[in-house]
């Protein structure tokens, strides 16, 4: 079963309160999306870092149950 985009959003600001995240549809499946992810605990990391973090939020449902995640990431000051 596809995850939605309120599912991914709230499961990333679970873990990154002061996260700003954008989610975009990449098809009409409910199965590819792009997140556009924002936060101060990015500060500091390298861009692999930072995926490797909202990857850790997504709690090992990435590859799974979320098929295709595209990510943008940046530091807040």
């Amino acid at each position: 079963m596809p995850m939605s985009a309120t599912e991914i959003e709230t499961m990333i600001k679970q873990a990154f309160p002061d996260a700003e995240v954008t989610m975009t549809a990449l098809a009409d499946d409910n199965d590819h999306w792009q997140a556009a992810v924002r936060s101060s605990a990015f500060k500091g990391k390298s861009r692999v870092q930072q995926h490797q973090m909202v990857y850790a939020a997504l709690q090992g449902r990435m590859g799974g149950v979320l098929h295709a995640l595209s990510l943008q990431t940046s530091a807040k000051d």
